[in-house]
Protein backbone atom coordinates (compact mmCIF):
# COMPACT_ATOMS: atom_id res chain seq x y z
CA UNK A 1 0.00 0.00 0.00
CA UNK A 2 1.41 3.56 -1.11
CA UNK A 3 0.11 6.62 0.96
CA UNK A 4 1.24 9.82 -0.49
CA UNK A 5 1.11 12.53 2.38
CA UNK A 6 0.65 16.35 0.89
CA UNK A 7 1.44 19.06 3.43
CA UNK A 8 2.74 22.36 3.75
CA UNK A 9 5.08 24.13 6.20
CA UNK A 10 2.95 27.31 6.95
CA UNK A 11 3.29 26.76 11.07
CA UNK A 12 4.67 23.38 12.55
CA UNK A 13 1.33 21.76 12.66
CA UNK A 14 0.62 20.20 8.80
CA UNK A 15 3.70 18.61 8.89
CA UNK A 16 3.23 17.03 12.78
CA UNK A 17 -0.20 15.50 11.93
CA UNK A 18 1.89 14.01 8.93
CA UNK A 19 4.07 12.41 10.88
CA UNK A 20 1.82 11.40 13.20
CA UNK A 21 -0.17 9.08 10.60
CA UNK A 22 2.99 8.24 8.82
CA UNK A 23 4.46 6.61 12.33
CA UNK A 24 1.20 4.95 13.13
CA UNK A 25 0.44 3.65 9.92
CA UNK A 26 4.18 1.98 9.52
CA UNK A 27 3.83 0.25 12.59
CA UNK A 28 0.61 -1.56 11.74
CA UNK A 29 2.66 -2.74 8.75
CA UNK A 30 5.65 -2.87 7.47
CA UNK A 31 4.65 -3.38 3.83
CA UNK A 32 2.39 0.26 3.82
CA UNK A 33 4.75 2.72 2.10
CA UNK A 34 4.42 6.11 3.73
CA UNK A 35 5.35 9.40 1.39
CA UNK A 36 5.55 12.62 3.01
CA UNK A 37 6.30 15.56 0.96
CA UNK A 38 5.95 19.12 1.56
CA UNK A 39 3.88 20.40 -1.69
CA UNK A 40 4.62 23.72 -2.10
CA UNK A 41 8.31 23.08 -2.03
CA UNK A 42 8.08 20.34 -4.06
CA UNK A 43 5.86 22.46 -6.63
CA UNK A 44 8.37 25.62 -6.42
CA UNK A 45 10.99 26.78 -3.90
CA UNK A 46 10.41 30.13 -4.75
CA UNK A 47 6.51 29.62 -4.33
CA UNK A 48 7.41 27.77 -0.90
CA UNK A 49 9.26 30.86 0.29
CA UNK A 50 6.84 33.45 -0.93
CA UNK A 51 4.32 31.36 0.66
CA UNK A 52 5.28 30.52 4.23
CA UNK A 53 7.48 34.02 4.37
CA UNK A 54 4.30 35.49 3.90
CA UNK A 55 2.57 33.51 6.33
CA UNK A 56 5.18 34.19 9.18
CA UNK A 57 5.72 37.76 8.40
CA UNK A 58 1.68 38.54 8.23
CA UNK A 59 1.03 35.96 11.38
CA UNK A 60 3.49 37.22 13.54
CA UNK A 61 3.75 41.09 12.36
CA UNK A 62 0.66 42.15 11.11
CA UNK A 63 -2.11 40.16 12.85
CA UNK A 64 -4.48 42.06 12.40
CA UNK A 65 -4.72 42.09 9.00
CA UNK A 66 -3.68 38.42 8.72
CA UNK A 67 -7.30 37.94 10.32
CA UNK A 68 -8.71 40.05 7.72
CA UNK A 69 -7.25 38.03 5.00
CA UNK A 70 -9.14 34.66 6.90
CA UNK A 71 -11.98 36.05 7.00
CA UNK A 72 -12.40 36.87 3.32
CA UNK A 73 -10.97 33.82 2.12
CA UNK A 74 -13.57 32.25 4.21
CA UNK A 75 -16.21 33.71 2.31
CA UNK A 76 -17.08 34.24 -1.45
CA UNK A 77 -14.71 37.31 -2.24
CA UNK A 78 -12.74 37.92 -5.01
CA UNK A 79 -9.66 37.05 -3.25
CA UNK A 80 -10.71 33.21 -2.21
CA UNK A 81 -10.93 32.89 -6.18
CA UNK A 82 -7.56 34.36 -6.76
CA UNK A 83 -6.49 31.95 -4.37
CA UNK A 84 -8.33 28.87 -5.72
CA UNK A 85 -7.05 29.92 -9.48
CA UNK A 86 -3.31 29.92 -8.00
CA UNK A 87 -3.76 26.48 -6.63
CA UNK A 88 -5.63 25.06 -9.89
CA UNK A 89 -2.91 26.12 -12.27
CA UNK A 90 -0.11 24.59 -10.15
CA UNK A 91 -2.49 21.27 -9.43
CA UNK A 92 -0.41 19.98 -12.65
CA UNK A 93 3.21 20.36 -11.36
CA UNK A 94 1.94 17.49 -8.98
CA UNK A 95 1.45 14.75 -11.61
CA UNK A 96 4.74 13.59 -12.04
CA UNK A 97 5.17 12.74 -8.51
CA UNK A 98 1.79 11.15 -8.56
CA UNK A 99 2.65 9.46 -11.43
CA UNK A 100 5.89 8.00 -10.14
CA UNK A 101 5.11 7.18 -6.83
CA UNK A 102 1.60 5.81 -7.74
CA UNK A 103 -0.37 5.86 -4.20
CA UNK A 104 -3.11 3.92 -3.25
CA UNK A 105 -4.64 7.15 -1.45
CA UNK A 106 -3.57 10.77 -0.85
CA UNK A 107 -3.65 12.21 1.77
CA UNK A 108 -3.42 16.29 2.32
CA UNK A 109 -2.83 18.03 6.24
CA UNK A 110 -3.58 21.44 4.37
CA UNK A 111 -5.65 23.33 2.17
CA UNK A 112 -3.59 24.12 -0.65
CA UNK A 113 -3.16 20.75 -1.98
CA UNK A 114 -6.53 19.64 -0.99
CA UNK A 115 -8.02 22.02 -3.71
CA UNK A 116 -5.00 21.14 -5.98
CA UNK A 117 -5.62 17.11 -5.86
CA UNK A 118 -9.44 17.65 -5.95
CA UNK A 119 -8.41 19.58 -8.79
CA UNK A 120 -6.74 16.80 -10.35
CA UNK A 121 -9.88 14.69 -9.89
CA UNK A 122 -12.39 16.57 -11.17
CA UNK A 123 -10.38 17.19 -14.73
CA UNK A 124 -9.90 13.13 -14.33
CA UNK A 125 -6.30 13.07 -14.45
CA UNK A 126 -6.38 10.77 -11.33
CA UNK A 127 -8.56 8.52 -9.97
CA UNK A 128 -7.19 8.52 -6.48
CA UNK A 129 -9.35 8.21 -2.83
CA UNK A 130 -8.50 11.86 -1.34
CA UNK A 131 -8.26 12.17 2.55
CA UNK A 132 -7.99 15.86 4.15
CA UNK A 133 -7.33 16.21 7.83
CA UNK A 134 -7.95 19.39 9.07
CA UNK A 135 -5.77 20.96 11.78
CA UNK A 136 -7.22 23.48 13.33
CA UNK A 137 -10.77 23.61 15.63
CA UNK A 138 -13.05 25.40 13.45
CA UNK A 139 -13.65 24.98 10.00
CA UNK A 140 -12.64 27.43 6.87
CA UNK A 141 -14.08 27.21 2.94
CA UNK A 142 -10.51 27.22 1.90
CA UNK A 143 -10.03 23.29 2.99
CA UNK A 144 -13.62 22.81 1.26
CA UNK A 145 -13.12 20.84 -1.91
CA UNK A 146 -15.76 19.29 -4.60
CA UNK A 147 -13.33 15.46 -4.39
CA UNK A 148 -12.76 15.17 -1.71
CA UNK A 149 -13.96 11.53 0.13
CA UNK A 150 -13.27 11.95 3.71
CA UNK A 151 -12.73 14.73 6.10
CA UNK A 152 -11.05 14.62 9.33
CA UNK A 153 -11.91 16.90 11.55
CA UNK A 154 -11.19 17.90 14.93
CA UNK A 155 -14.45 17.79 17.02
CA UNK A 156 -18.32 17.38 16.62
CA UNK A 157 -19.15 20.86 16.54
CA UNK A 158 -16.89 21.57 13.10
CA UNK A 159 -19.46 18.89 11.66
CA UNK A 160 -22.56 20.96 11.59
CA UNK A 161 -20.72 23.85 10.16
CA UNK A 162 -19.52 22.06 7.23
CA UNK A 163 -22.84 20.62 6.44
CA UNK A 164 -24.28 24.10 6.46
CA UNK A 165 -21.42 24.85 3.72
CA UNK A 166 -22.77 22.00 1.24
CA UNK A 167 -20.53 19.15 2.63
CA UNK A 168 -22.30 15.53 2.37
CA UNK A 169 -22.80 14.30 6.20
CA UNK A 170 -21.05 10.90 5.08
CA UNK A 171 -18.32 12.24 4.14
CA UNK A 172 -16.95 14.13 7.86
CA UNK A 173 -15.27 12.27 10.42
CA UNK A 174 -14.51 14.05 13.65
CA UNK A 175 -11.58 11.38 14.47
CA UNK A 176 -9.56 14.46 15.83
CA UNK A 177 -6.71 15.42 14.79
CA UNK A 178 -3.93 13.22 14.92
CA UNK A 179 -0.76 13.58 16.90
CA UNK A 180 1.65 10.87 17.88
CA UNK A 181 0.84 7.96 20.25
CA UNK A 182 3.52 9.26 22.67
CA UNK A 183 0.61 11.91 23.92
CA UNK A 184 -1.67 9.39 24.63
CA UNK A 185 1.20 6.93 27.08
CA UNK A 186 -0.32 6.91 30.27
CA UNK A 187 2.82 7.81 32.61
CA UNK A 188 3.53 8.21 36.49
CA UNK A 189 3.14 11.80 36.85
CA UNK A 190 5.80 11.95 39.81
CA UNK A 191 8.17 10.04 37.62
CA UNK A 192 8.47 12.03 34.71
CA UNK A 193 8.85 15.15 36.83
CA UNK A 194 11.97 13.24 38.39
CA UNK A 195 13.19 12.38 35.05
CA UNK A 196 13.56 15.91 34.13
CA UNK A 197 14.84 17.06 37.34
CA UNK A 198 11.62 18.93 38.72
CA UNK A 199 10.69 19.43 42.27
CA UNK A 200 7.56 16.78 42.48
CA UNK A 201 6.10 18.72 45.36
CA UNK A 202 5.55 22.10 43.33
CA UNK A 203 2.39 22.67 40.83
CA UNK A 204 4.40 22.51 37.41
CA UNK A 205 3.24 25.40 34.41
CA UNK A 206 4.78 24.91 31.36
CA UNK A 207 5.17 28.05 28.91
CA UNK A 208 5.54 27.46 25.39
CA UNK A 209 6.53 30.32 22.52
CA UNK A 210 5.10 28.44 19.55
CA UNK A 211 7.16 27.37 16.44
CA UNK A 212 8.17 30.82 15.52
CA UNK A 213 8.65 32.18 19.13
CA UNK A 214 7.01 34.81 20.42
CA UNK A 215 8.40 37.47 22.19
CA UNK A 216 5.70 38.70 24.34
CA UNK A 217 5.76 35.56 26.16
CA UNK A 218 8.32 37.52 28.14
CA UNK A 219 5.93 39.73 29.38
CA UNK A 220 3.78 36.48 30.74
CA UNK A 221 6.50 35.07 32.75
CA UNK A 222 7.84 38.54 34.13
CA UNK A 223 3.81 39.01 35.29
CA UNK A 224 3.52 35.73 37.19
CA UNK A 225 6.92 35.29 38.65
CA UNK A 226 6.39 37.21 41.69
CA UNK A 227 3.14 35.63 42.47
CA UNK A 228 3.07 34.09 46.02
CA UNK A 229 2.50 30.93 45.70
CA UNK A 230 4.70 27.78 45.27
CA UNK A 231 4.92 26.73 41.41
CA UNK A 232 8.16 25.85 39.12
CA UNK A 233 8.01 26.30 35.28
CA UNK A 234 9.38 24.60 32.83
CA UNK A 235 10.07 27.32 29.22
CA UNK A 236 9.87 26.20 26.16
CA UNK A 237 11.40 29.17 23.53
CA UNK A 238 10.87 27.08 20.30
CA UNK A 239 13.25 27.93 17.42
CA UNK A 240 14.16 31.37 19.20
CA UNK A 241 17.71 31.93 19.95
CA UNK A 242 17.40 35.58 20.94
CA UNK A 243 14.70 34.96 22.97
CA UNK A 244 16.08 31.92 24.76
CA UNK A 245 19.49 33.74 24.88
CA UNK A 246 17.30 36.79 26.50
CA UNK A 247 15.55 34.08 29.31
CA UNK A 248 19.07 32.21 29.94
CA UNK A 249 20.47 36.29 31.04
CA UNK A 250 17.22 36.50 33.62
CA UNK A 251 16.39 33.32 34.99
CA UNK A 252 19.29 32.92 37.42
CA UNK A 253 17.52 35.98 38.90
CA UNK A 254 14.05 34.52 39.22
CA UNK A 255 12.22 33.64 42.31
CA UNK A 256 10.44 30.57 40.34
CA UNK A 257 12.49 27.94 39.60
CA UNK A 258 12.46 28.11 36.04
CA UNK A 259 13.84 24.77 33.64
CA UNK A 260 14.68 26.66 30.04
CA UNK A 261 14.61 24.48 26.76
CA UNK A 262 15.26 26.06 23.57
CA UNK A 263 13.76 23.38 21.04
CA UNK A 264 13.10 19.28 21.92
CA UNK A 265 11.13 16.31 20.49
CA UNK A 266 10.00 15.45 24.09
CA UNK A 267 7.45 18.19 24.25
CA UNK A 268 5.14 15.23 25.82
CA UNK A 269 7.37 14.70 28.73
CA UNK A 270 7.14 18.47 29.58
CA UNK A 271 3.29 18.38 28.72
CA UNK A 272 2.39 14.91 31.26
CA UNK A 273 4.81 16.71 33.76
CA UNK A 274 2.68 19.98 34.26
CA UNK A 275 -0.42 20.95 36.01
CA UNK A 276 -0.95 24.29 33.45
CA UNK A 277 0.14 25.18 29.67
CA UNK A 278 0.39 28.76 28.65
CA UNK A 279 0.33 28.64 25.34
CA UNK A 280 -0.76 29.74 21.44
CA UNK A 281 -3.37 27.72 20.37
CA UNK A 282 -1.94 26.44 17.39
CA UNK A 283 -3.92 23.28 16.35
CA UNK A 284 -1.60 20.64 17.00
CA UNK A 285 -0.46 22.43 20.07
CA UNK A 286 -4.08 22.56 21.68
CA UNK A 287 -4.42 18.55 20.47
CA UNK A 288 -1.29 17.22 22.12
CA UNK A 289 -2.30 19.10 25.17
CA UNK A 290 -6.09 17.93 25.19
CA UNK A 291 -3.96 14.40 25.00
CA UNK A 292 -1.87 14.76 28.07
CA UNK A 293 -4.90 15.94 29.85
CA UNK A 294 -3.77 19.22 30.19
CA UNK A 295 -5.77 22.39 30.41
CA UNK A 296 -4.19 25.69 29.29
CA UNK A 297 -3.74 29.07 29.76
CA UNK A 298 -3.96 30.51 25.85
CA UNK A 299 -2.28 34.12 24.94
CA UNK A 300 -1.54 35.85 21.50
CA UNK A 301 -3.96 33.87 19.42
CA UNK A 302 -3.64 34.74 16.04
CA UNK A 303 -6.90 36.18 14.44
CA UNK A 304 -8.17 33.53 12.67
CA UNK A 305 -7.66 29.81 12.95
CA UNK A 306 -5.83 30.61 16.41
CA UNK A 307 -8.82 32.67 17.69
CA UNK A 308 -11.36 29.63 16.86
CA UNK A 309 -9.27 27.14 18.31
CA UNK A 310 -8.89 29.42 21.63
CA UNK A 311 -12.55 30.19 21.32
CA UNK A 312 -13.62 26.43 21.33
CA UNK A 313 -11.33 25.32 24.59
CA UNK A 314 -13.00 28.13 26.41
CA UNK A 315 -16.73 27.04 25.23
CA UNK A 316 -15.79 23.60 26.01
CA UNK A 317 -13.97 24.60 29.51
CA UNK A 318 -10.74 23.41 28.76
CA UNK A 319 -8.90 26.40 29.15
CA UNK A 320 -8.71 30.27 30.46
CA UNK A 321 -7.50 33.17 28.03
CA UNK A 322 -5.01 35.74 29.46
CA UNK A 323 -3.29 38.50 28.27
CA UNK A 324 0.54 40.10 29.01
CA UNK A 325 -0.63 42.52 31.36
CA UNK A 326 -2.75 41.78 35.19
CA UNK A 327 -5.54 39.65 33.65
CA UNK A 328 -2.81 37.02 33.31
CA UNK A 329 -1.50 37.06 37.06
CA UNK A 330 -5.09 36.55 37.94
CA UNK A 331 -5.62 34.23 36.00
CA UNK A 332 -2.53 32.32 36.78
CA UNK A 333 -3.45 32.50 40.73
CA UNK A 334 -7.16 31.41 40.48
CA UNK A 335 -6.38 28.33 38.21
CA UNK A 336 -3.67 27.93 41.08
CA UNK A 337 -5.60 28.65 44.12
CA UNK A 338 -8.44 26.94 43.09
CA UNK A 339 -8.19 22.89 42.44
CA UNK A 340 -11.44 22.00 41.93
CA UNK A 341 -11.53 24.80 38.84
CA UNK A 342 -8.41 23.06 37.66
CA UNK A 343 -9.71 19.62 38.50
CA UNK A 344 -12.62 20.50 36.55
CA UNK A 345 -11.10 21.78 33.23
CA UNK A 346 -8.52 18.91 33.62
CA UNK A 347 -11.88 16.20 33.42
CA UNK A 348 -13.46 17.97 30.26
CA UNK A 349 -10.03 17.31 28.34
CA UNK A 350 -10.01 14.00 29.53
CA UNK A 351 -13.62 13.94 28.30
CA UNK A 352 -12.80 15.15 24.68
CA UNK A 353 -11.05 11.72 24.08
CA UNK A 354 -9.08 11.44 20.37
CA UNK A 355 -6.65 8.83 21.31
CA UNK A 356 -7.89 6.51 18.96
CA UNK A 357 -7.78 8.87 16.37
CA UNK A 358 -4.60 7.36 14.33
CA UNK A 359 -6.14 3.88 14.32
CA UNK A 360 -9.77 5.49 13.23
CA UNK A 361 -7.86 6.90 10.35
CA UNK A 362 -6.04 3.63 9.03
CA UNK A 363 -8.78 1.62 9.01
CA UNK A 364 -10.66 4.71 6.77
CA UNK A 365 -8.14 4.54 4.52
CA UNK A 366 -7.96 0.77 4.53
CA UNK A 367 -11.77 1.48 3.45
CA UNK A 368 -11.87 3.85 0.90
CA UNK A 369 -8.99 1.76 -1.10
CA UNK A 370 -10.91 -1.14 -1.34
CA UNK A 371 -13.79 0.57 -2.26
CA UNK A 372 -12.06 2.41 -4.97
CA UNK A 373 -10.70 -0.90 -6.34
CA UNK A 374 -14.34 -2.65 -6.43
CA UNK A 375 -15.50 0.56 -8.26
CA UNK A 376 -12.22 0.43 -10.42
CA UNK A 377 -12.95 -3.31 -11.04
CA UNK A 378 -16.62 -3.64 -12.19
Amino acid sequence: MNILILSASTGGGHMRASKAIEGYMTQQNKDINVKIVDSLLYISPILNKTVTGGYVYLATKTPKLYGKLYDLTNKDHKFANFVTRLNNIFANKLLPLIDEFRPDIIITTHPFPTEMVSRLKSKKEINIPLICIMTDYAPHKAWISDKVDAYIVANDDMVTKMIAEGVDSRCIYPYGIPVDEVFFEEKEKQLVIEELGLDKNLPTILMMAGSFGVSNVFDVYENIIDIDLDFQIILVTGRNQKLYNHFEEVIGSSPKKTKLIYFTDEINKFMQASDIIITKPGGLTVTEALACNIPMAVFNAIPGQEEENAEFLLKHNMAVRISDGNSCRAAIVELLKDSEKLEDMKEACKSFDKNDSTKNIFLLINELIENNNIINNE
